[in-house]
């Protein structure tokens, strides 16, 4: 299969491109260069002439806080931009892998949202990212809406980053303790979504690792298994406040993938073990 991947730059479109290559597919990356997310007859000329079988659209606005105060561009380029992504895509007759995120409920509660369940998005990126669902919804059957939460990679910054980052200068840190998710490997995610984009199984679906944990949590376990002697104190969210109202809640379930016949993927902290050998390679 021929697949365009945007946002090849970042943790996750990295990953699919060295899993696309893998296993063989031709894998063509756009970077904002090829693909500026606020051009819109630039990305319809680019997915034109590439005339892929699929893209995967990893590419967004994804700084949450600064989205409070550029909510217009945060629109414009995760709504606006999918939107003539996935209508190119119906145009050509690709399929389209679109990800989204947690940030879609409300966040609330403890239960593991559904994908159907009702959303209510409380803050700027998420109504954004939502508004591309929507879009990718109305315009394509043929369609993947991928949800997922707490991403780490190899290729950019995140939590474990920073957190390794911080190490080196602290031996006591405080973390939130009153957010609860699952954290995402992007190798692991990007098997998922290859398998996905070679099917057929279309639909709305939620990938992360399994296992919850707070970032406190977290945290603890990246200091554990990477040797750091840092005691992590348990604050609440309002130690640090923020422009962008974060969820409480960001469990996902999985059971959608199991109806659909793909393979979950590995607990959280199995992940971390093989991410921190790949970050010492």
């Amino acid at each position: 299969m021929k697949i365009l991947v945007t946002g090849i730059t970042g943790q996750l479109g990295h990953d699919v491109m060295e899993e696309l290559a893998a296993r063989g597919h031709e894998a063509v990356g756009a970077t904002r260069r090829e693909m500026p997310l606020t051009d819109f007859p630039a990305l319809r000329a680019q997915i034109e002439a590439v005339r892929p079988d699929a893209v995967i659209h990893c590419a967004a606005y994804t700084a949450v806080d600064r989205a409070e105060a550029e909510k217009q561009t945060c629109m414009i380029v995760n709504g606006g931009a999918t939107r003539e992504i996935a209508a190119a895509c119906r145009d050509i007759g690709a399929k389209l892998l679109y990800l989204s995120t947690d940030y879609v409920f409300p966040g609330t509660g403890e239960d593991f949202y559904e994908p159907d369940d009702a959303k209510g998005p409380q803050n700027a990126y998420g109504l954004s990212k939502l508004a591309g669902e929507e879009a990718v919804e109305e315009l394509l059957t043929r369609y993947f809406i991928v949800r997922i939460s707490w991403v780490f990679g190899v290729n950019g910054k995140n939590f474990i980053k920073t957190m390794l980052r911080l190490a080196e200068t602290h031996d006591t840190l405080t973390v939130v303790d009153d957010q609860i998710g699952s954290p995402t490997y992007t190798r692991d995610l990007a098997r998922l979504l290859v398998d996905m984009v070679e099917s057929e199984r279309y639909g709305i679906y939620h990938a992360t690792n399994e296992g919850v944990c707070s970032w406190a949590d977290f945290a603890k376990e990246i200091f554990r298994q990477a040797g750091r002697a840092v005691t992590v104190t348990p604050v609440p969210s309002t130690a640090y406040p923020t422009p962008a109202k974060r969820p409480k809640n960001s469990r996902l379930s999985k059971r959608c993938l199991d109806a659909a016949g793909f393979s979950r993927l590995p607990a959280w902290q199995d992940a971390l073990a093989r991410y921190l050998r790949e970050l010492a390679e």
